[in-house]
């Protein structure tokens, strides 16, 4: 079975590439995040032409997510179970699945925006609860993984250059400790083998000729539990799909399990 995540960067901007990627990369289902269109916007028809059911979590607004899957769509849970709101709202950043005999989370991690901001607050209970939401999954029996943009890099390996996130969100200790401990119910990172590069990274800003000079930073990030882990064989950055017009600011991050 190939398992995929995605931060597409608006599904309705990505959608010529969404689906020529699903049709050339065999991925039997795929999460993804920052939807960016409302749930009644979203491509369902286009996607089942191509044999995927869709569940889906959005509000039309600059998040949103869903689990495409072309090999059963069942337990769908909508939303993260006793997240926190932020302004008032439950963000649609979190929706479940089980497809073929493994279950999975897609799920789009709130930015932050800069430490001490209510947002980085709102990260950090995010991450909390996320972590509770998926302790009894991740002790179960069969293949479990949460997968998703975490807008976290875990080491300072993950990023290009240490230095240049001096007192900036995504590598700071409260966060790389919220993701510790979210490993700590018992899920392994699956760290994607670099193809072209020594350091598999995630995502590349637009600006500054960022993707070009592989200025990025890995933040897509998978985390299986131990069933999970002992059937993946294989995972690694599809770095292709970043190149090109029209691409998103995230590729894809591809895992092969023998289950």
């Amino acid at each position: 079975m190939r398992i995929a995540t995605w931060n597409v960067n608006s599904v309705t901007a990505r959608l010529p590439r969404l689906l020529a990627w699903l049709e050339s990369s065999g991925t039997d289902v795929l999460c993804i995040q920052e939807i960016k269109a409302a749930e009644e916007a979203f491509p369902y028809a286009e996607l089942r032409e191509l044999g995927y059911e869709a569940a889906v979590n959005a509000d039309g607004r600059w998040n949103g997510v869903a689990v495409l899957s072309r090999v059963g769509l069942e337990q769908v849970v909508t939303g993260l179970p006793g997240g926190p709101e932020y302004d008032g709202v439950q963000e649609p950043r979190a929706v479940s699945a089980t497809c073929g005999g493994v279950r999975v989370w897609s799920v789009y991690v709130p930015n932050g925006r800069e430490v001490g901001h209510a947002h980085y607050a709102y990260k950090l209970h995010w991450l909390e609860a996320l972590r509770d939401a998926v302790s009894a999954d991740a002790d179960d029996d069969r293949p479990f993984a949460v997968l998703g943009d975490f807008n976290v890099a875990p080491t300072d390996e993950d990023v290009h250059d240490r230095s240049a996130f001096d007192g900036l969100t995504h590598v700071t200790p409260a966060e790389r400790a919220a993701l510790a401990a979210l490993r700590d119910t018992g899920l392994t990172d699956i760290v994607p083998r670099p193809l072209k590069y020594d350091r598999p990274f995630t995502y590349w800003d637009y600006r500054q000729l960022c993707f070009p000079k592989n200025r990025g930073m890995r933040i897509d990030l998978v985390y299986g539990n131990a069933a999970f882990a002992r059937a993946h064989k294989d995972a690694y950055v599809d770095r292709e799909e970043r190149k090109g017009k029209g691409a998103s600011d995230h590729a894809p991050v591809v895992v092969d399990l023998d289950v």
